[in-house]
């Protein structure tokens, strides 16, 4: 398992296992479930559906859908171009990728694989359900949906958590769903706006530097490791029919 990300052959994959690839440079990854033969399932959103996406972010998530570059449709695919480009859909691997590489999310690692990863998004300490069950999970949830988009509670990596172990941050009012990129980002924010602050504050910037920097790593890897599907309170493992009626009771 490398520092960014778990990448892996075509020839390696099996039916039910997450992938993801990295877009706009890895400035984020997007996430879906292989089901075999080539196909990908996974959670979208086009333009104008960015729910919850941080303004300094707006027009880049866009590339979560597939990349249809050329007016000839995809021959695995198409129909797909043809009717949505948001919500869950099943793409060919190649659009799905986008050009892309392909990286395997790995599950039930430790603590300490999981604080060695630079950023969220490539692992958890949740354990994956049967194949049979995750396979059942994201063909359900291809005709019955998974919501509506939301950047930071209810994106692409948090179907396909769900997908993998069944698993909801309920109620999802916390800045972040279960999704390990969304906590990253949080993290993220919260270590600098507090490094920022004891560095203002500071009477001796030389030589509490070093000190700052490291209280503002250890905050951000705590507030990774709290936010993870498999470490975190307020998790529930949440039956397939219930997610139209959550979708609902949201809108």
């Amino acid at each position: 398992m490398g520092v960014l990300s778990n990448k892996i052959d075509r020839k390696q994959l099996k039916p039910g296992d997450q992938i993801y690839s990295w877009r706009q440079a890895y400035l984020y990854a997007h996430h879906g479930i292989y089901v075999g033969e080539g196909m990908v399932i996974h959670f979208t959103t086009g333009r104008g559906q960015q729910n919850g996406t941080p303004a300094i972010f707006d027009g880049l998530f866009t590339s979560s859908a597939p990349s249809f570059d050329t007016d000839i449709p995809c021959l695995r695919c198409g129909d797909c171009r043809e009717i949505r480009t948001n919500g869950v859909i099943s793409s060919c691997l190649d659009c799905f990728l986008s050009g892309g590489e392909l990286y395997l999310f790995e599950y039930g690692v430790n603590i300490i694989q999981f604080l060695a990863q630079a950023r969220g998004g490539t692992c958890t300490l949740a354990s994956s359900d049967p194949t049979d069950e995750v396979l059942s999970r994201t063909f359900y949830l291809l005709e019955n949906g998974f919501g509506d988009y939301h950047f930071f509670k209810n994106n692409c990596e948090d179907f396909a958590i769900y997908c993998k172990t069944g698993l909801l941050v309920t109620p999802n009012i916390s800045v972040a769903g279960g999704s390990g990129q969304a906590a990253t980002y949080s993290a993220a924010v919260n270590s600098i706006a507090a490094f920022s602050l004891r560095f203002v504050t500071s009477r001796f910037v030389t030589s509490s530097f070093y000190g700052m920097t490291l209280v503002s790593c250890g905050t951000y890897c705590y507030k990774r490791l709290v936010s993870d599907i498999g470490f975190r309170n307020g998790v529930t493992k949440v039956p397939l029919e219930k997610i139209p009626e959550m979708a609902k009771a949201e809108n």
